[in-house]
């Protein structure tokens, strides 16, 4: 019998169709491997080939050389640019502004073929200090309100060079379905006076249904109420609602915990393209007390289709119970 269930941040229903329950076997699916052979903008050497970096670090060389372990530099085809003003405007009934914002390349590695989950453990904490010494510096901008990074990794997800990069957005209004994830927390909070992030955590340490391992600083989940196969949130202990603030000692954790779930899901899923996405709140609010930043990814097993679309609900054939399984049995690297 399917199994409908509700996710409790923001009301959302997904169907978990445990009667087509899947094993990581029965999916079809693109294995992400590099490949080289065609010049590539981000590799060492090629460094004119992109706008001038924003930041930089390396051991070696000047800005825009050679001798860099990781670059960020502008998107060179932006969705957003910082120059200008907002000119919010109404014409009738309808709203607009100019696209003021920041669009931004973490390029993570001088290593065109290898990808984050491949990286050494510094490595993958040195992505995770350049998102948020990014946010920190972009924030002073009162203009924006939202900075979203995030993965896509292989074609299917998206990406559209197999150099490992991430991607950094920042944005002049707060995204609807962020809006909707902080309302439905702010519901919680005002109702019980409780995070409710922090409460899905003490539960879900409770009954270890849903639990893919665990750190001093961190619990790795399969949520809940899923809506894709293997969908894998990075919840932090300790409550705070701004993925910038995060410490040295937590971010270098952060790093190997990354680096664990990416490598269980290679080991599980073999290589599978994903999105992943930090989960924070908007960057001209101060602390909340009812929200907490996270870290959601994605692998790309299946497809949203008509249904989904138009419903709004998510259909998973592969319950959460199960994928946890499969990835704590996947074993640490």
């Amino acid at each position: 019998m399917p199994d409908l269930r509700k996710d409790p941040i923001t009301g959302r229903w997904v169907i978990i169709a445990t009667d087509r329950a899947r094993r990581p076997a029965d999916f079809t699916r693109e294995r992400v491997t590099a490949t080289g052979g065609r010049i590539c903008p981000f590799c060492p050497g090629n460094e004119s080939k992109t706008p001038p970096e924003v930041l930089a670090y390396r051991s070696a060389g000047g800005a825009n050389e050679q001798g860099w372990s990781l670059r960020v530099v502008p998107n060179k085809f932006p969705a957003l640019r910082v120059e200008g003003e907002l000119d919010r405007q109404g014409e009738g009934l309808y709203d607009r502004m100019n696209g003021v914002g920041a669009h931004e390349v973490i390029i993570e590695s001088p290593d065109h073929m290898t990808s984050l989950s491949e990286l050494p453990e510094k490595q993958v904490s040195d992505v995770l200090f350049s998102f948020r010494d990014r946010i920190n510096d972009l924030r002073k901008d009162k203009r924006l309100r939202y900075i979203i990074v995030f993965k896509n990794h292989g074609a299917a997800a998206g990406a559209t060079l197999e150099h490992p990069h991430s991607q950094l957005i920042a944005l002049p209004v707060v995204p609807k379905r962020v809006q909707e994830e902080i309302d439905g927390s702010l519901r919680y909070y005002s109702f019980r006076e409780r995070c409710i992030f922090c409460d899905i955590l003490q539960q879900e340490l409770a009954t270890r249904q849903r639990i893919v391992f665990e750190t001093d600083h961190f619990v790795v989940i399969a949520p809940y109420a899923s809506r894709f196969p293997f969908e894998t949130w990075v919840l932090p202990r300790r409550h705070g609602a701004h993925f910038a603030a995060v410490d040295a000692p937590t971010m270098h954790n952060l790093g190997w915990t990354l680096r664990t779930v990416l490598r269980k899901m290679d080991k599980v899923l073999e290589q599978p393209p994903y999105n992943a996405i930090i989960h924070t709140a908007p960057v001209q609010t101060g602390e909340l007390d009812h929200y907490h930043w996270h870290i959601e990814i994605i692998p790309k097993l299946t497809k949203v289709a008509g249904f989904e679309w138009g419903t709004g609900f998510y259909i998973n054939p592969t319950p959460p119970e199960e994928a946890a399984r499969f990835l704590r049995e996947a074993g640490l690297p």
